[in-house]
């Protein structure tokens, strides 16, 4: 079973026109509305594979209720904590070519009590997860040091604990030693506070984040592929994409199947690389089922091409 913590948590709802032009009226051709937030994706993605998973997140007003009951319809159990603000509803406007436009509110605002209530679910529903993945930004009323308390009480429990967030709340937590950390190539900039051109300097980029505390690295790198740094080494791994349909999601849906493949190693990273490449096949923030996986179109290799230049994120 895999535990997922999403304290900012949405309602993402996609739409697809043929063109976004300022100013004008515009019609989709398909829309679509899909439980948000990067922790809640991550439970999608295992859900879709068939695997249990509870998902533990603050809702509030009418669109935490509708976001627990598409939740329940998709056979993923919620753990709700009732807050006092409205859960946020995000927008996504998707055109044929693969541009995505994005525009996401702020959330509520959680209490104290509120963002305790949120650590005492987690304690609560911990027994039996072979996983924790803790994944997003945190609402306003939380200090970055937030998931570092998260990871701390985690690992009592005797979990693991995979950390998918950015800015101070990652270099927080670091000290915690999560099990793993999944930056993209632009968090994993930050994380060390200088640019990165090539593939290379991402490699040292993560193995700066597990000197700093991060036990492993599951590093997206958009479409040049994925990289994984831990203890045993560094793999990287690519995927052929003929077509990107939407890449919200994707970044999830990879860590989704990492830990649903073990959580370690090569084997790992092709099921994370081969997640990805899935989901940015699909519409909306849609989740890829093992109908959709192709691990034969993924390679992966310990003779990284430090060398390769990243290209500029879509």
């Amino acid at each position: 079973m895999i535990l997922t913590v999403t304290p900012n948590p949405s309602l993402d709802r996609t739409y697809e026109i043929p063109a976004l032009e300022r100013g004008a009226v515009l019609r989709a051709t398909a829309d679509r509305v899909d439980p948000g937030g990067k922790g809640v994706n991550v439970s999608r993605a295992v859900a879709a594979a068939g695997q249990r998973t509870v998902a533990v997140l603050p809702l509030g007003g009418p669109e935490g209720a509708l976001l627990a009951r598409l939740l329940g319809e998709l056979g993923i159990e919620a753990a709700g904590v009732p807050v006092a603000g409205s859960t946020r509803v995000n927008i996504s406007v998707a055109e044929p070519d693969g541009t995505l436009t994005k525009l996401n509110a702020g959330g509520p605002v959680l209490s104290a009590a509120e963002a305790e209530a949120v650590l005492e679910a987690v304690r609560t529903r911990v027994e039996g997860a072979d996983w924790i993945a803790c994944c997003g930004s945190l609402p306003r009323g939380l200090a970055p040091e937030w998931y570092a308390e998260l990871v701390a009480r985690a690992h009592r429990a005797g979990a693991r604990i995979a950390l998918d967030t950015s800015g101070p709340s990652l270099t927080a937590a670091l000290r915690e030693r999560p099990d793993v950390v999944k930056p993209n190539a632009e968090e994993l900039a930050q994380a060390v506070g200088r640019p990165l051109a090539t593939v290379g300097e991402a490699v040292k980029a993560a193995e700066e984040l597990r000197g700093l505390g991060a036990r492993a690295v599951l590093a997206s790198l958009g479409a040049d592929g994925q990289l994984l740094v831990d203890e045993s080494g560094a793999y990287f791994g690519t995927a052929r994409v003929t077509a990107v349909r939407s890449n919200v999601g994707a970044g999830d849906a990879s860590l989704a199947g990492f830990l649903a493949a073990g959580g370690s190693g090569p084997a790992a990273l092709v099921s994370a690389v081969a997640h990805g490449a899935a989901a940015v096949r699909l519409p909306g923030s849609a989740m890829p089922t093992p109908a959709d996986l192709d691990p034969s179109a993924v390679t992966t290799t310990s003779d990284i091409p430090l060398d390769r230049v990243l290209k500029e994120p879509a």
